[in-house]
């Protein structure tokens, strides 16, 4: 199956499913939660479009450059930026219109209360995703050759959810439940759908560079890791652009850098 034929028919069919979905709750008055309406839909997940291509973009050639994974040609374009088909960058939108959609239907039937995280999860989570990045730039340095593809997509994408977990670990917990609802199926689903595109070859991961510990003998751990991460880092940005407790805090936090700003200046 072809690149695009692999995205029609997996990620292109359940986003225009979703787009009717909003547009009969639309009809219905049936809306998002209150506390999650500080952003608009779109505007939300445009901004989280932009930020996947800037960020994933250098990440992405670098992984086919080295040989980390590559496609058959027979089932690409040929239309290349960079190092990396057409096909790839289009997968980075669509991924982010899924998981937006997905999260706005959601928010348009979950309730949420108030619930307090306990202080230790809230202290040692970015704690530990330090090690784990860590451990993962040492297997870099040290050439071990199996741990490449995990170990790449370690360092790349735990920062970024380490700052999201740093600004709003209590927010995140509040809205725990659609945290959950929307990670943990998107990720069952476009790993099931990867295992399909694997099996006909339409890309390939290098054995070895990776760890070889297939999924349903099929799947890549590294692949299921990555589509984990990738609608983590998804889920945790949409919701917080969207609660209003973010843009409570970010005013707090402006405030007392005016603060600071004015004592030095006197």
């Amino acid at each position: 199956m072809t690149y695009f034929g692999f995205l029609l028919r997996f990620v292109v069919i359940p986003i225009v499913i979703l787009l009717g979905v909003a547009l009969w709750d639309r009809r219905q008055g049936r809306k998002r939660a209150s506390s999650l309406r500080s952003w608009p839909v779109w505007s939300a997940i445009g901004l989280h479009i932009i930020i996947a291509l800037l960020y994933t973009t250098p990440w992405d050639n670098y992984l086919v450059a080295t040989g980390v994974w590559w496609y058959d040609p027979a089932l690409v374009t040929g239309l290349t930026l960079g190092w990396v088909p057409i096909e790839e960058y289009t997968f980075f939108i669509l991924q982010t219109l899924l998981a937006g959609l997905w999260l706005a239907f959601l928010a348009r039937r979950l309730e949420f209360k108030d619930q307090s995280m306990p202080a230790p999860l809230r202290l040692w989570l970015p704690v530990f995703l330090g090690v784990v990045w860590l451990i993962a730039v040492l297997t870099l340095a040290s050439g071990f050759a199996p741990g490449t593809y995990m170990a790449l997509v370690l360092v790349w994408a735990l920062p970024p959810i380490a700052l999201q977990l740093l600004f709003g670990a209590d927010i995140l917990w509040r809205y725990r439940r659609i945290v959950l609802l929307s990670i943990i199926p998107l990720t069952l689903y476009l790993s099931a759908a990867d295992s399909l595109a694997i099996g006909w070859s339409t890309w390939t991961i290098d054995p070895e560079q990776s760890f070889d510990i297939l999924l349903g003998g099929v799947l890549p751990i590294e692949e299921f890791v990555f589509f984990l991460i990738t609608n983590t880092l998804l889920t945790f940005g949409i919701v917080l652009v969207w609660a209003e407790e973010s843009h409570e805090r970010l005013a707090a936090i402006k405030q007392q850098w005016e603060k600071r700003i004015k004592r030095s200046a006197v």
